[in-house]
């Protein structure tokens, strides 16, 4: 890995890791399909988001990051980076509360 963080693996390993991790055909389909749409390439914020959407801990995505060269203070800003993206989305969202005084 060097300095940018930014690595290369090829699809046949990449694909390994995700049935590993024990992603579905389809996800692995949607995650390739997602890579080509952006000249095969996907950041980690967006890996990890998506890898979590379809199902995989936290714990099991730090670990592929790790077999991937990755240290674990990049790691860590990458999760939070992550959570302060959900907490944006929902600053906008209105919520109703109620409060019953009885």
């Amino acid at each position: 890995m060097d300095d940018n963080n930014t690595f290369s693996i090829n699809r046949l390993d990449l694909r390994r890791v995700l049935l590993n991790l024990g992603l579905s055909e389809k996800n692995i389909a949607s995650l390739f399909s997602m890579m080509e749409k952006s000249h095969r390439h996907i950041n980690a914020i967006t890996l990890a988001s998506t890898l979590e959407k379809m199902g995989i801990t936290r714990d099991r995505i730090k670990n592929v990051f790790r077999r991937f060269g990755m240290s674990d203070t990049r790691i860590h800003r990458i999760m939070n980076q992550i959570d302060e993206q959900r907490i944006i989305n929902e600053t906008g969202k209105l919520y109703e509360a109620t409060l019953d005084n009885s």
